[in-house]
């Protein structure tokens, strides 16, 4: 029962495709003899009223772990939990899952089986939604997600790796919806210091602080009628965390050096790239901001899991990019395709539109910037003047030195700024630069 088949994501018409169902058994433990069968392609497990299945077990964390249905493969993810999660009595961060596994979360043991029959997941029509773009089974979910996001008023929640189209995805969301024709308004809330982040989302008064010459109107207020989006929702510091879910329940908020509150009509969408469970559990995040936020959640696909989308989104760039028709055939060509699907793309969709940029300024296919090679085994192309060489080689260096600092520090640009000794606005910038953000 644990071959690629029987877990591989599959179509079984245009608007459904089909996924093994998952069964947990509670072998021992408070919920001794509960039985839990999937509904969908990702569950949680965990103490949490909002967990797929909850667990009343004083040793199991919030949201304990996570149990992914991929393509080929069951994965499970620890989240970070207080006592660990271990797989056949082995503590895993993360590991693969097969037919007829024991899991063990603090006093609780489960059983993992493969249920003989499937579980239909919802697919778009088609392989576009707003300005995004990817044919692909895992957009396709995607897709249809969004498009059900976009007929609410729901808050949503969008997660996924950088450059993975976070922005674009909440974008897409509002000029599919009712709001459409009211403002898109975005808040990046890791490049604003956390002492003027509140007056950014929610306005101040005239003196309020030094500095505050007059009044000024918030992003909330801003976005009335529309949408704001809380990009890297994940930097918001706990002291501005129940303001900001005062805002979200309330529907209203408080300008900084005023006692009176405005009502607003605005709706919210978030993206992270970190797992804000995981940051629930060490208790970087309010839980119940997280269960205001994550009404939908929505998980973005790497580029790198779905390398047959790269003919879409180089179509797709080119076009928006006014590239000529002969540029455009070397880089749809399939033996190019084939090429760039060989990239890991730690940039994601991010990287690929920096890439095609760098192309149409070559006026060639460029190499990628990050082929696998290092510094020490690659000469420089000595057909470049001085200072064209050069600034090539120390761009290569600043992406190269960001991401591995940022990977370094999981992702949190403050610390990995300070681990560069760098200011955090000027290292963002190169970020943006390199398309790593």
């Amino acid at each position: 029962m644990s071959g690629d088949q029987t877990l591989r994501l599959t179509q079984t018409n245009a608007r459904e495709a089909s996924i093994r169902g998952v069964r947990l058994t509670v072998a021992s433990g408070p919920d001794a003899g509960r039985v839990f069968d999937s509904t969908s392609d990702r569950l949680v497990v965990g103490s949490a009223d909002t967990a797929d299945l909850v667990l009343r077990d004083d040793a199991v964390s919030r949201f304990q772990c996570e149990i992914t249905v991929a393509d080929g493969r069951v994965l499970l993810k620890d989240l970070e939990s207080r006592n660990g999660t271990f797989v056949d009595h082995v503590r895993v961060l993360a590991a693969e899952l097969v037919h007829g596994a024991r899991l063990t979360l603090g006093q609780t043991e489960l059983r993992f089986e493969l249920k003989p029959d499937v579980v239909g997941v919802p697919l778009a029509d088609s392989g576009a939604f707003g300005a995004m773009v990817g044919s692909s089974l895992a957009m396709r979910r995607v897709f249809s997600l969004l498009a059900r996001a976009a007929t609410s008023d729901a808050t949503v929640l969008i997660v996924g790796e950088t450059g993975t189209g976070k922005e674009v995805a909440a974008e897409s969301i509002h000029r599919e919806s009712a709001r459409r024709h009211c403002p898109f308004v975005v808040c990046d809330c890791s490049a604003i210091p956390s002492e003027l982040l509140e007056a950014e989302l929610f306005g101040h008064e005239k003196g309020a602080f030094t500095g505050a010459h007059q009044a000024r109107q918030g992003l909330f207020e801003i976005a009335q009628g529309g949408t704001l989006f809380l990009d890297e929702i994940g930097e918001l510091s706990l002291t501005l965390q129940p303001k900001l879910l005062r805002a979200l329940e309330r529907k209203e908020v408080r300008r900084v050096g005023s006692n009176d509150y405005r009502t607003v009509d605005v709706r919210v969408v978030a993206a992270t790239n970190r797992d804000l469970k995981a940051e629930v559990n060490q208790r970087r995040f309010r839980s119940d901001l997280y269960y205001r936020l994550a009404v939908l959640e929505i998980a973005l696909p790497p580029l790198r899991d779905r390398p047959e989308d790269l003919p879409a989104l180089l179509e797709h760039l080119l076009a928006a990019a006014g590239a000529t028709d002969t540029i455009r055939h070397d880089l749809t060509a399939p033996a190019f395709v084939t090429d760039l699907s060989r990239h890991g793309w730690p940039g994601n969709v991010r990287e690929l539109r920096n890439y095609v940029e760098r192309c149409l300024v070559l006026h060639e296919a460029a190499p990628l910037a990050d082929d696998g090679a290092t510094t020490s085994d690659r000469l420089p192309d000595t057909t470049l003047p001085l200072k064209q060489a050069r600034d090539r080689w120390t761009r290569l260096l600043e992406r190269r030195y960001c991401d591995a600092v940022l990977a370094a520090n999981d992702g949190n640009v403050a610390a990995a700024a300070r681990a560069a000794g760098v200011d955090r606005m000027y290292f963002y910038r190169l970020l943006w630069r390199h398309g790593l953000r």
